[in-house]
């Protein structure tokens, strides 16, 4: 079955995700554009775009999904160990464009990038709209790790994580689910499979139930932009 071609000129409308292939598992679609009307469409269909330089966009829906309910994250004895340490600082959307180039630049390095400068444009109009959001880990006056991505209600899509120091990416994550228990966020996107995440306490859910947690719990009002940690959140005692 050929794969249907989404009009960018067109209001934003995709396939039932349903009919996305089973290999490569979750692709959608092709076409349309990253706009923040493309995007938050999507987003609130269990869709989200991941293409390479020199691909047009597609987009996926993967079954299974994989999901971290922030009430489940893991925290290790020895990452307990650390953060009682409290080696580092955490914000919150304080330089999310930093923490996305970070991303890109990671993998960069690595076997290429989905990160495109399309991409990373798209993101950073999300958060100048409070929809997009990072976590920012620092070692004095530098970021050394952090992650992004999506709120739509109370579902917390995640993008992509960056770590220059070991386990900054890990506690960055940590932050971000314990303060979202404290807003009484429903869960944490993962989208597909990883053995880190899993490790962490994410688990796979079939791509049926997670788009019907997604309806409900995406129409909870937004937590408004730009966020920050409460006032008395305090890693080292919200972790024990």
């Amino acid at each position: 079955m050929p794969l249907p071609w989404l009009d960018p000129d067109a209001e934003p409308a995709f396939p039932p995700v349903e009919t996305a292939l089973a290999d490569p598992d979750g692709l959608l679609a092709a076409g349309g554009k990253l706009s923040s009307d493309w995007l938050v469409t999507a987003y609130s269909q269990g869709i989200f775009p991941w293409f390479e330089m020199g691909q047009p966009v597609l987009w996926w829906s993967p079954d299974p999904r994989l999901v971290l309910y922030p009430e489940h994250v893991k925290i290790s004895r020895s990452m307990r160990k650390l953060i009682r340490k409290q080696p580092y600082l955490i914000t919150m959307d304080t330089y999310f464009a930093a923490v996305i180039h970070s991303c890109k630049s990671e993998r960069d390095s690595a076997a290429g990038t989905w990160i495109t400068d399309e991409m990373q444009a798209a993101y950073i109009q999300l958060h100048e709209l409070g929809l997009a959001h990072s976590i920012e880990v620092w070692a004095g006056s530098a970021i050394v790790g952090g992650l992004y991505g999506v709120a739509l209600g109370k579902v917390f899509f995640g993008e992509s994580m960056f770590s220059r120091q070991a386990n900054a990416s890990k506690i960055a994550l940590i932050a971000l689910a314990l303060q979202l228990q404290r807003w009484q966020f429903g869960l944490i996107d993962c989208q597909v499979s990883s053995q880190h995440l899993l490790s962490m306490g994410a688990e796979e859910i079939s791509r049926h139930n997670f788009c019907v947690q997604l309806r409900d719990l995406s129409a909870h009002d937004l937590q408004p932009g730009p966020w920050k940690f409460d006032d008395d959140f305090q890693l080292a005692s919200d972790a024990i």
